[in-house]
């Protein structure tokens, strides 16, 4: 088990621990020669304590050198990574909403599907875990609120719909970074569905994935499309659409993020991976501080010393 300190600085007060032992010990060869001193042996012999006093008094001692210890190593905020995780997972929804996901290779659409899935998921998630979700065309919007209300988030998805306009990326995943993070001190992690085709926007998808890398957003990306071309519609010269899918865009985003990439290629495939992403979500161990836990000793050594000075077995006037 590694411990891990939040202000180390205070651990440098253990240097006085060593000062403190050689300081008793000098002071008591010093009392000694002085009793040397006297030409009586009576009088050496009154300037010395008894064998049961000198061990008390070295008892006291010690317990007073491992209160100031504890007490030092408590200042320094010790942190074990014991056996348990963060309460839940901030797990935000990117969904792609630009016109190229009402292409028909999943039934009835892309976005249906894709909110189908999503759906699916979001059931899946433990109690504890929060949702929310992000939808972006030629800019990013929030369509539900991180919160830990699955039902209200899986309303606001049913009122998604695709436009008409072009998908801007890098916007999206960035608004959906800020969002996992607006709950702190819990593990973020971001689900991006799109074509990857990103042609809008202020943000750019390598930008974006490197906010999300330096916050300690894991993202996963889902290819929503078909590797071969698929009409989506005409434009005003009636020249047809297509809608394809830039598979390396969101395999970049999602290596440089430490998440995964999925390559849907059906509508089947998506709901099993949907059902894999849940088990590949790292759920992290806990930082616990337990520096009360050096206080609390350094206290009880306190009372223990006072107590042999002062209690039953008095050591001192």
């Amino acid at each position: 088990m590694i411990v891990e300190f939040e202000d180390p600085i205070w651990l440098a007060g253990l240097i006085f621990i060593p000062l403190l032992i050689l300081y008793s010990r000098y002071f008591s060869k010093r009392k000694f020669l002085r009793a040397l001193e006297f030409s009586k042996l009576s009088v050496i012999k009154a300037a010395q304590p008894g064998k049961k006093t000198e061990r008390l008094l070295k008892v006291t001692f010690s317990l007073g050198l491992m209160a100031i210890a504890f007490i030092f190593i408590g200042l320094a905020g010790p942190q074990f990574p014991l056996e348990q995780t963060k309460e839940g997972v901030n797990i935000v929804f990117a969904l792609d909403t630009s016109g190229s996901m009402e292409a028909a290779d999943y039934q009835p659409d892309r976005i249906t599907a894709a909110k189908e899935a999503i759906g699916t998921l979001i059931n899946q998630l433990d109690l504890k875990d929060y949702a929310g979700i992000i939808t972006f065309d030629s800019g990013a919007s929030t369509a539900a609120y991180l919160s830990p209300d699955k039902q209200r988030v899986i309303e606001k998805l049913g009122m998604i719909a695709a436009s008409d306009d072009s998908t801007a990326i890098g916007d999206g995943l960035a608004l959906a970074v800020d969002m996992s993070k607006s709950i702190p001190n819990r593990k973020s992690v971001v689900i991006l569905l799109s074509d990857g085709e990103s042609n809008a926007g202020y943000v750019s998808p390598e930008t974006a994935a490197e906010f999300a890398k330096e916050s300690g957003v894991q993202v996963f990306t889902v290819a929503m499309g078909s590797s071969e071309k698929v009409l989506v519609g005409y434009d005003w010269a009636n020249n047809p659409q297509y809608a394809t899918v830039d598979e390396e865009t969101l395999e970049y985003i999602a290596d440089s993020t430490g998440g995964g990439f999925y390559s849907s290629v059906d509508e089947k495939t998506l709901g099993n991976i949907y059902s894999q992403l849940d088990d590949a979500i790292v759920h992290e161990k806990e930082k616990t501080p337990v520096g009360w836990i050096f206080f609390l000793l350094a206290g009880l050594l306190v009372i223990a010393e006072y107590l042999i000075r002062y209690g039953r077995w008095r050591i001192l006037p």
